[in-house]
């Protein structure tokens, strides 16, 4: 089998970007955000904060919180027809 070459940031030069209006200090309302169990929300990355991102295939995709583990909350996402629990930050969510 081939060795895969680079990271999981890998070919994600504009997914991972922030444009230009956005550079700059991120939210802390953001940051401290708080979810309860059940409630719906979207992977949305910030670029900024590396720690608690998901892989770059989940990007834009929505789940339901499942509970917290440490300061990153479970989320139950559909991926084709599996059901996958990604751990993530809450910087990285945003509540639909």
């Amino acid at each position: 089998m081939a060795k895969r070459i680079g990271t999981t940031r890998r070919k994600t030069r504009h997914k991972l970007s922030k444009k230009a209006n956005r550079k700059g200090k991120i939210s802390l309302t953001a940051y401290f955000q708080k979810f309860k169990k059940g409630d719906k929300v979207v992977l949305k990355a910030e670029p900024a904060v590396q720690k608690g991102m998901y892989h770059p295939n989940y990007y834009g995709k929505s789940g339901i919180i499942k509970g917290m583990k440490g300061r990153c909350y479970e989320i139950s996402i559909k991926d084709q027809n599996k059901q996958k629990t990604l751990i993530v930050h809450p910087v990285h969510l945003k509540k639909t």
